[in-house]
């Protein structure tokens, strides 16, 4: 680990975080009077040597920059603060008593208590409105594929459709819809889309742009029922979600022939070749895009032989062929599927290679149900908890069925960071060829009376996630091992900023509604358990003693340090083998 690289991360971004939430107090203490002794930003004296340190006095307010950067506090008159009590008053002499903050309503000392994390929260609306000026990429809600015997392919439903809303809500993204369907299993959703039609145009909807020599768009709407199964929720948990068989990606035009007697076999196409071009024999030929390119261009061609050029892995080595292939109409006729999962690799520690699954193996179907997509053949597996799953796969023209159950693995987190890593069940297969990516825009916002209703709605989601996720960690369905310390945010700042600006002030994000979040809490020593003496000590119209003050903060700060203890234990433990590793190359 390089250390400096990782400071150059996290400091930034701590100290912007820091310096939001303490200027929320400093701001609020001003407008209702009360005296700010002292702005800190981090503990401890302040950097420097001698006279030349980062420290001020402006207004009776001592302003200081220290050097362990992990902290931060603003100290007003009249304020019991575990930790710095002792520390020098700045200008008190010149005081008048309504600048003490136990001079003040309750109202007001809430409002200050509370003005540091309001503005954690409205740092990430401001962030979100940058991004949103600057274009913010996301997946169109333009269907890439369909699998087969799918709800989606039941109604009708075909790659290149747009979703324009469910049950009345307009859709702007495929993630708005993806959202939708996994929280609707066993529900009816009422779907209206488009589709490029024909310029005669359609009865079920309306067309426009057929005058002008474009493709007529065509409205429609369609009863789609959404199917409950085992799926993994936005923790990676194991529950059931809702699922239509609908995918943003797209299949490329890579082939699977199960049967040795089919006609596409006769002409020598094997399962695993990508088809680059169609055309008439001796002719150049159209290129393919992907597996609807491919339908497509076949079926134009009509009868006579028809020319493809493709790819082929053999080994290491991939070839290019040309094969003459008879033209039927339809790709079904000619005896090819899409190839969604075609064996690659088989991880010989892992239950597939147990079972006998090979490379060039083309899966068919998981407990009789057809697989039309690799991102659904691994969420069955990863949610199956080490149930035995029957997977139906082809090899050398022939099917077969094993019986195959997951086993636990550890593998990188999202990030990839070291001891990072996520417990799943897999089987220990790769594929040959990815999905394609599918549709894409950017989403650039620049008038503030849009960008800011946006930027807040999508504050409110990124919150309203985070507090399913304590609300997990504190019903024990989340590991506490998922806490992270200093190093474990200093590897994950770092991470973020080699994967550029926007991933970095999205970390930042996350942490800024982390914090914010977290020190509304109850807890003696944070924001919310400050919050809860005043309230008390409005109630009861006096102060809570200085003897029962200084023991609900000593509550707090022990439950603070423990917490972070764990955490830096956390940090600790994934690195631990490398530290020992270290020790054993010094010679020690």
């Amino acid at each position: 680990m390089n250390f400096l690289d990782h400071l150059y991360a996290v400091i930034p971004m701590l100290g912007i975080l820091i310096f939001v939430h303490e200027l929320g107090h400093f701001v609020a203490a001003k407008l209702c009077g009360v005296r700010v002794l002292k702005f800190s930003l981090g503990f401890g004296s302040p950097i420097g040597v001698g006279n030349l340190r980062l420290r001020w006095i402006r207004g009776g307010t001592e302003y200081v920059v220290a050097w362990f950067p992990l902290g931060g506090y603003v100290k007003m008159l009249g304020e019991q603060m575990a930790g710095v009590q002792g520390e020098e008053e700045v200008g008190v002499e010149d005081a008048s008593p309504d600048e003490y903050l136990n001079a003040k309503p309750t109202y007001q000392k809430l409002f200050i208590t509370f003005a540091g994390p309001a503005m954690n929260l409205l740092l990430p609306v401001a962030a979100f409105i940058i991004v949103l000026g600057v274009g913010l990429p996301q997946r169109s809600p333009i269907v890439g594929m369909v699998e087969e015997g799918s709800p989606a392919r039941t109604v009708g439903l075909e790659p290149g459709d747009t979703l324009l809303g469910v049950d009345g809500v307009a859709l702007e993204t495929w993630d708005d819809f993806e959202r939708i369907v996994r929280a609707s299993a066993g529900e009816n959703l009422e779907l209206r889309y488009a589709r490029a039609g024909s310029e005669t145009g359609s009865e079920t909807g309306s067309e426009t742009g057929a005058e002008a020599g474009f493709e007529a768009r065509v409205e429609a709407r369609v009863e789609l029922p959404v199917q409950g199964r085992k799926g993994l929720d936005e923790f990676g948990s194991a529950a059931e979600v809702g699922w239509v068989g609908l995918g943003h990606r797209r299949l490329p035009a890579l082939l699977g022939v199960p049967e040795a007697d089919a006609l596409a076999a006769a002409a020598g196409l094997r399962s695993g070749d990508r088809v680059m071009r169609v055309g008439a024999d001796g002719a150049e030929g159209a290129e393919v895009d992907d597996w609807e390119s491919l339908r497509g261009l076949y079926a134009e061609a009509g009868s006579g032989d028809l020319l493809f050029a493709i790819q082929r892995q053999v080994g290491e080595e991939t070839e290019e062929l040309e094969l003459t292939v008879p033209g039927l109409g339809e790709l079904e006729a000619l005896g090819v599927i899409p190839a969604t999962i075609l064996v690659h690799d088989v991880n010989p520690a892992l239950p597939a290679a147990a079972a006998g699954l090979e490379s060039g193996d083309l899966i068919l179907a998981v407990d009789g149900k057809p697989v039309g997509s690799f991102a659904s053949f691994a969420e069955t597996v990863r949610a199956s908890g080490g149930r035995s799953l029957a997977i139906t796969y082809a090899r050398d023209g022939l099917t077969h069925t094993v019986d195959i159950a997951p086993e636990e693995t550890s593998v990188p987190g999202p990030l990839d960071i070291e001891g990072m890593d996520q417990k799943v069940y897999l089987i220990g297969i790769t594929q040959l060829l990815a999905t394609l990516q599918g549709s894409v825009y950017v989403d650039q916002v620049l008038n503030p009376l849009v960008s800011i209703p946006k930027a807040v709605n999508m504050t409110v989601e990124e919150t309203a996630r985070f507090l399913r996720g304590l609300a997990r960690f504190a019903s024990g369905e989340l590991g506490t091992d998922q806490l992270a310390g200093p190093i474990g945010i200093a590897e994950i700042a770092r991470k973020s900023l080699d994967l550029g600006w926007q991933h970095y002030l999205g970390t930042m994000i996350l942490i800024s509604i982390n914090l914010g979040i977290l020190n509304l809490l109850p807890i003696p020593i944070l924001d919310g358990g400050q919050a809860l003496i005043f309230a008390v000590e409005g109630i009861k119209r006096s102060p809570i003693s200085l003897r029962s003050r200084e023991l609900v903060q000593q509550m707090g700060l022990t439950l603070i340090i423990m917490l972070m203890g764990l955490a830096f234990w956390n940090d600790l433990s994934r690195h631990w083998n490398s530290f020992v590793e270290w020790l054993r190359s010094t010679g020690l």
